[in-house]
């Protein structure tokens, strides 16, 4: 009898073990939330990867990497910026790892390439870097945090037209957010009285930019409207140099991922005095941002973050607090959690509109200025709290 009491309060005492081991923090954190990070860390778009992974690892880095009692698990893939390689990739981490959400998307056709696999499997893709307006149209699972062509091409357009621009040449890459971004300035443009005389578009594939500018320059318009994918504006300046468009009195305007912060400094001289229009610049004066630089600086080497980045770090935040509302379930109710969140960012005000699942954020007239013996993109004129107008329709 004794010895069954005995064995009665051992199982008794084991199984109080057990349960204090589910309950204790570290078995929870066996339990872990994943995210997919799907990039081009190789080829012509590497830098567009290299910032948002490094913006990611820093929100972790700041705000921890558990959430919801789970642990946060990272999972970085490089798709090479091709289509196909992004999907497979986007489906084997969904049904071999079992991510709970999908991120990244370097250019608008990975995003649309994966958009399918989103919708399927009820899983949350979180676009930190294409600007297509269609977009979030193509899954109901999709949430952007990076910006639109059209948000950052109308800002332009209003303020050329007052500011002795009248007729403009546009360049742009052929794709989506070219042909967005030739659109919507030029629907704006003219509508404020503007002429767009010549529109000119340069194949994705190994551009060579020379050849556009000369029928640009033989155009002479007042200025030259252009747009090119984050890391090609170095290449776009440089030719615009020695084709001696400044020389002839042709201004460059453009969307602000030509004077993209990652590679404005090596522009030099001929970068001085562009005017874009943008949601992000380095020198964005505010105190979050200035920490924001200053961190990332710190944790890449003096690397200077650029729009990428901030598209970046605000999808993690827009994730993590996503998260901590559901508890770590993920799915529709996951989803629905990214949806309608307000909140200071280092770009400014931004909120995730319910109904398109977009950003809205300010866009920024800017400037190239040299501060400090480098050369930034300095805001002098704000538009505050900017729908995409490819939605408002």
């Amino acid at each position: 009898m004794n010895l069954d009491k005995l064995m009665q309060k051992r199982h008794f005492l084991t199984s109080l073990a057990v349960a204090a081991a589910l309950c204790s923090p570290s078995a929870w954190s066996q339990e872990k939330f994943k995210i997919g990070l799907i990039l081009p860390m190789t080829g012509p778009f590497a830098s567009t990867g290299k910032q948002i992974e490094a913006a990611a690892k820093l929100y972790m880095a700041q705000n921890g990497d558990t959430v919801a009692g789970k642990k946060v698990e990272l999972i970085v893939k490089d798709d090479t910026s091709a289509p196909d390689v992004t999907k497979r990739i986007a489906q084997e981490l969904v049904v071999n790892d079992k991510v709970s959400v999908l991120a990244g998307f370097g250019l608008t056709p990975l995003a649309l390439a994966t958009a399918p696999i989103a919708t399927q499997s009820k899983t949350p893709l979180v676009v930190m870097a294409a600007a297509t307006s269609s977009i979030t149209e193509a899954s109901p699972f999709i949430i952007r945090t990076s910006f639109t062509l059209p948000q950052a091409a109308v800002g332009l357009a209003d303020w050329a037209p007052k500011n002795n621009i009248k007729k403009v040449v546009t360049l742009v890459s052929d794709y989506g957010p070219g042909i967005d971004a030739e659109k919507y300035f030029k629907d704006r443009f003219t509508f404020n009285g503007g002429q767009v005389i010549d529109t000119l578009r340069v194949p994705m594939r190994n551009p060579d930019f020379a050849p556009f500018l000369q029928k640009v320059r033989d155009a002479k318009p007042d200025a030259v409207y252009v747009f090119v994918p984050s890391g090609a504006g170095a290449a776009l300046m440089k030719q615009f140099a020695e084709r001696g468009l400044d020389k002839a009195g042709i201004r460059l305007i453009g969307t602000g991922d030509v004077t993209d912060d990652d590679i404005l400094n090596g522009m030099g001289e001929v970068a001085m005095g562009v005017i874009t229009s943008h949601h992000y610049s380095a020198s964005h004066n505010s105190p979050l941002n200035k920490k924001f630089v200053e961190a990332f600086s710190k944790a890449n080497a003096g690397l200077r973050p650029n729009f990428m980045a901030v598209g970046g770090y605000d999808g993690m935040r827009v994730i993590y607090e996503a998260a901590k509302a559901t508890k770590g379930v993920g799915g529709q109710a996951l989803l629905d959690a990214m949806k309608g969140q307000v909140f200071e960012s280092p770009r400014g005000p931004v909120f995730i509109d319910a109904q398109t699942r977009d950003v809205v954020h300010n866009i920024y007239i800017r400037k190239v200025e040299r501060v400090g013996g480098q050369l930034y993109n300095q805001e002098f004129e704000t538009i505050k709290d900017v729908k995409d107008p490819g939605k408002s329709r």
